[in-house]
This record gives C-alpha cells, sequence and structure tokens, in this order.
C-alpha cells in the first residue's frame, strides 16, 4: 500500500510517498480503508520534531473510511462499517490500523469526507464551548483564527451556546467567511490593535473568554481583552510556543483563569468520545453545523498540504485523499 513516511524531522520535504506493507490488526484493533485524512497543525509538530515520536513514522491523527478487517476480540464493528477516528496516528495511507475503542459509527447520513474533517477539529471546539469553559447564553468569546479548521467550527458551536463571538482574522476574505458562519463582530488583526478593538467593542469591560490557537503573537493580548474572573483557555501554537507566565500576573490582571487543555483529556472514555461525535454528527445532518472543507489535496501530495496549513492559508479543513 502506498504511505507518507518521515524518517528524519524537517521541512514539508521529509514527508516521502512509498510502498509499505500493509497492516494487519491486532487484537482490539480494527483495519480502516482510509477514504480521507484530516490534517492538522499537530501533524506539523509531529513532522518537524516538536513533538517527539519514533522515526521512521507516518503521520497523521484522523482519518475516516471503511472497516476492511477486524482483529480478535472486537465485537463493536465488523468489515463494512463506515467509522472515523482521531487521536491514532498513521492515517497518512491508504491503510491503518486503529484501536476499536479510539474509532466512532459514521452516520448513513454523513459523507466519510465530512465526517473526517470533524474528527480532531470539530470535537476540539466541542469540548472547549461546552467543557473547558461552558459558554451560556448572552456571554462573549473571543476566537482567534475565526475561519479556520478548529475556528470556524468553535464559531458556530458558540453561536450554538447562545454567546457573542468576536473573531479574529488576518483577511477581509476570512472575516467575511467567520461572519457568514455566525460572528457577531470581526477585527482583522492586520490591520488593527485587536486588544484596542475588543476593549472598543466591550466598551472596556472585556470578553468572558479568550478561545487561542495561535499563541506566542496573541496570548499576552489576550490576556488584557479578559474582563475580571475572565479565563484564557489556549489550545494551541500556531505561531510558537508561549514563553513562561507569572501566576501573580493573572492575579494583578483581575484573578483571571488560564488553561491549556488537550483533546485527549477530553475524549478519555468512551462515553465521552460517543456523547461527542453524536453531537458534532446530529448538528450535521441536521443543518446546525457547516464543515467547511477548504481543499482536497492527493496523498502524494502531503509536502504542499503541509506549506499551505503552515502559510496560514486555510479557510476550513484540509484533507488528503489517498
Amino acid at each position: 500500500m502506498k504511505a507518507i513516511q518521515v524518517d528524519k524531522f524537517g521541512a514539508p520535504d521529509v514527508l516521502d510517498y512509498r510502498d509499505v506493507p500493509r497492516p494487519e490488526p491486532a487484537p482490539g484493533e480494527i483495519l480502516v480503508e482510509i477514504e480521507a485524512a484530516g490534517v492538522n497543525f499537530i501533524d506539523i509538530y509531529h513532522r518537524t520534531g516538536a513533538y517527539q515520536r519514533g522515526l521512521p513514522l507516518t503521520p497523521g491523527v484522523e482519518g475516516a473510511g471503511e472497516v476492511a478487517a477486524v482483529g480478535m476480540d472486537v465485537s463493536r464493528f465488523e468489515q463494512g462499517d463506515r467509522v472515523a477516528y482521531t487521536m491514532v496516528m498513521g492515517s497518512y495511507a491508504e491503510y491503518a490500523t486503529v484501536p476499536a475503542t479510539k474509532a466512532v459509527r459514521v452516520p448513513d447520513g454523513i459523507d466519510l469526507r465530512q465526517a473526517a474533517a470533524v474528527m480532531l477539529q470539530g470535537m476540539t471546539a466541542h469540548y472547549l464551548s461546552h467543557s473547558t469553559y461552558s459558554l451560556q447564553e448572552h456571554e462573549s468569546a473571543l476566537i482567534h483564527a475565526a475561519a479556520g479548521g478548529v475556528g470556524s467550527l468553535l464559531v458556530q458551536m458558540a453561536k450554538l451556546r447562545g454567546a457573542h463571538v468576536i473573531g479574529t482574522t488576518s483577511t477581509e476574505a476570512k472575516a467575511q467567511a467567520a461572519g457568514e458562519l455566525g460572528a457577531d463582530e470581526m477585527v482583522l488583526y492586520t490591520e488593527v490593535n485587536f486588544e484596542d478593538e475588543i476593549k472598543r467593542i466591550t466598551v472596556g469591560e472585556g470578553v468572558d473568554v479568550v478561545y487561542d490557537g495561535v499563541g506566542k503573537t496573541t496570548f499576552w493580548k489576550g490576556l488584557n481583552c479578559l474582563r475580571q474572573r475572565g479565563m484564557m483557555v489556549l489550545f494551541g501554537q500556531a505561531s510558537g510556543a508561549v514563553e513562561p507566565i507569572d501566576p501573580q500576573t493573572l492575579k494583578r490582571k483581575g484573578s483571571l483563569f488560564l488553561t491549556r487543555p488537550s483533546l485527549g483529556d477530553y475524549i478519555a472514555t468512551r462515553d465521552e468520545l460517543e456523547r461527542r461525535a453524536s453531537d458534532l454528527f446530529g448538528w450535521i445532518e441536521n443543518g446546525e453545523l457547516t464543515v467547511r472543507i477548504d481543499r482536497t489535496f492527493p496523498l502524494r501530495e502531503a509536502p504542499d498540504a503541509h506549506r499551505y496549513i503552515e502559510n496560514r492559508k486555510t479557510q476550513g479543513k484540509l484533507l488528503l485523499i489517498p
């Protein structure tokens, strides 16, 4: 079978398209014939070595397809089932083995490419808006990169919760896209100081929560956008890691809360995984959640997909198609 493998950490060119043996499912695993694999920033961290993994590795932590075989002790799935999964390495391939406990069944009304597009980023947006800071009606949220993969879904889920959403983007086109998804106000951080603009919009009060997947370039100004006892939810570092913070800073800025959550801790149980997936698929089927697939790339063009996401061009999801 064909797969992308990395023998050394580095630039996108280290993503090598090659023939590798087709894996066999171990006990408790299923073999998935991949219809689509999601491309996410975490894949870049794996490729560059920012998040260390053993080499060689096949990147990709999100995919959807049909069950091609089942290992021993698997009763939840059978051959031919349509499934999706996340937080399992190896989806940049024609086939991948997945622990059965990590996969969910995809309803007939959901396209497999949609399912692949929503597993990591959709569940991230779900736990951010429903668990990490459980948004309530009329509360205010600042969402950075509001037209991106997580951001575009998070905007919609925040509106489903009844929140007032302020988004930031780099271009007018992205601002328009986020606005079409429900953002109440948009700020172009390339043209204005977003901290000043948030203070103007909120009449100096600040927002209840900041959802920041950008990191280094937005974090410190984001803290200044929070109301007293507001929460900074730092869930990514697309622009680089945030330097260490003195906890006294949180006190001085109004007894703020700071958290650095991870999806794995929010789908740690089977019940959580299925509940979040059920919500996502239900909203898609009911037309309450729009999943924007920005671009698809053939599997062999994985390096181009990584360059595209690193250049911050995305307005939605990127997929690799074997």
